[in-house]
């Protein structure tokens, strides 16, 4: 049964998964919401392209991989990315990002998950926006953040998946930021690791 996170939760990824994990899908979806024209003529939609991001930290917080629309996979090959969805258009996951937690370096401590409005809109203007943990083996969903905050801010830092005594966790931080790719987030999400 899938748990709707609040900002600032923390779950097991395995009591939740219902036993050992091996394979997480973090999934990203959200539509657009249609503009009001003059009138109410000459409405539609626009077009907002979101992006979902994976940042790899070690222990003493030194970025040491990313998995974006601009790299799809990492370079160890643990993560990798679906691809660039530019309209938000159909149902479901919109992109997704692959994660074999088996083979993530061990080195590697933390998974920040980020989604930026590369297109620079605001969330205010985008509907249904959500993240979600999906245990891949048998497509159950694990765990549901909303991303649908109404506000101007252009960028959120949805959550970090974490290694604490040899088990993987989540903490959804749903920090609201701005910018247009997960660089500019930088400094907000040092403090999360």
């Amino acid at each position: 049964m899938s748990i709707s996170l609040q900002k600032g939760q923390k779950i097991s990824l395995a009591k939740e998964g219902g036993g050992a994990l091996t394979t997480v899908v973090m999934g990203l979806g959200w539509d657009v919401m249609e503009k009001k024209g003059f009138l109410g003529f000459g409405g539609g939609k626009q077009e907002i392209d979101l992006d979902a991001s994976c940042l790899l930290f070690d222990e003493r917080g030194a970025l040491l991989d990313t998995v974006w629309f601009r790299q799809l996979r990492s370079r160890d090959g643990s993560i990798q990315h679906s691809g660039d969805n530019r309209t938000g258009e159909g149902g479901g996951d919109d992109e997704q990002i692959i994660v074999n937690l088996g083979a993530v370096p061990a080195n590697v401590k933390s998974l920040v998950f980020t989604v930026n409005s590369f297109t620079g809109q605001g969330f205010s203007q985008v509907k249904n926006a959500f993240c979600r943990m999906i245990d891949k083996t048998n497509g159950q969903e694990i765990a549901r953040y909303d991303l649908s905050v109404q506000g101007n801010h252009s960028a959120q830092i949805m959550t970090k998946v974490y290694r604490h005594n040899s088990e993987w966790k989540m903490h959804a931080i749903g920090e609201n930021g701005v910018g247009r790719t997960f660089a500019d987030l930088m400094p907000q999400i040092t403090p999360h690791l």
